[in-house]
């Protein structure tokens, strides 16, 4: 199941379904890429045709960079290493392939992040945010891994009640039409509580007659 997550609302805008031997890239050219927005990726759809169609649609990507990355440096920045950021660089692609799929300048940022003591290496073509942004909107990715997370305990997702695609369909939408019900109920009740955290409340009283809104208070 492939996911565009809004950050924002907390709610899936995107739901791709696909068999397991389908790339997980397949799944990009099914979303329709608005004008000015971010679209934050995992280095499994690093693809770069498909990443310049997002640049030509005047759209914002921020992607993990593979390893095997090969890129060559134009000039870099000046950057603050006290705050994780090791290099802002822009350069362009030097693949056979890749220079031809992207063939514009991309920015190329590496940070080492504290928290999980890991470094890693973004790519955008966004040429304006600091590199910590950039840096900070892949971090925002992990509000995904949170939906998917919630989704695998909460909502039966480990088995299924059939092994037809339809069967398998119908138990996937249920449980997103859960999730964004439970959205729906967060933006009502104006708790300030994340949709997440309504969800684990709601979850441990599901037997329970008191009104949500009355646990969501203490």
């Amino acid at each position: 199941m492939h996911t565009l997550f809004d950050i924002t609302t907390q709610i899936p805008a995107f739901i791709h379904i696909t068999s397991a031997s389908v790339n997980d890239v397949n799944a990009m050219d099914h979303i329709t890429y608005e004008e000015g927005a971010y679209y934050i990726f995992d280095r499994g759809y690093v693809d770069f045709s498909r990443l310049y169609t997002i640049t030509q649609r005047k759209a914002y990507f921020v992607i993990w960079a593979k390893s095997s990355l090969k890129y060559r440096r134009l000039y870099s920045a000046k950057v603050d290493k006290s705050i994780g950021v090791l290099c802002d660089q822009t350069g362009r692609l030097t693949g056979f392939y890749t220079a031809k799929d992207y063939p514009e300048k991309l920015r190329r940022v590496k940070y080492y992040d504290k928290e999980s003591e890991r470094t890693f290496v973004f790519l955008t073509n966004n040429m304006e945010v600091t590199a910590a942004q950039v840096a900070l909107l892949y971090k925002n990715r992990w509000q995904i891994e949170l939906f998917f997370k919630w989704i695998k305990q909460h909502l039966k997702i480990k088995s299924f009640w059939g092994t037809s695609e339809n069967a398998v369909r119908i138990q996937l939408y249920c449980a997103i039409i859960a999730y964004c019900l439970v959205a729906i109920v967060a933006e009502d009740l104006k708790t300030g509580r994340s949709t997440y955290e309504m969800l684990q409340v709601i979850g441990i009283s599901l037997l329970d007659k008191t009104p949500v809104k009355n646990y969501l208070k203490e």
